[in-house]
């Protein structure tokens, strides 16, 4: 069985801004990817943005100016 690690997961309202967040994480070189939105917390749309917790710790400030509402931000081990 594989360790599983911290995650920052972003949750969405819908399913268009998580296809935005993979677009402009794309764009600007943000580590990370589109997963389904784990069972352990709920979510407007399928979809979340997963990244590593240290990454989200250096990337949240330009996530924060991708100009993309995401509905909550939860640390997991995934």
């Amino acid at each position: 069985m594989r360790e599983k690690k911290d995650y920052m997961v972003l949750t969405f309202h819908t399913t268009t801004e998580a296809m935005e967040m993979e677009k402009k994480c794309g764009e600007q070189h943000i580590p990370g990817r589109l997963i389904p939105v784990p069972r352990a917390i709920t979510a407007g749309c399928g979809l979340a943005w997963r990244i590593p917790q240290a990454e989200y710790e250096r990337y949240q400030t330009a996530i924060g100016h991708l100009g993309i509402s995401f509905q909550q931000a939860v640390a997991l081990k995934l």
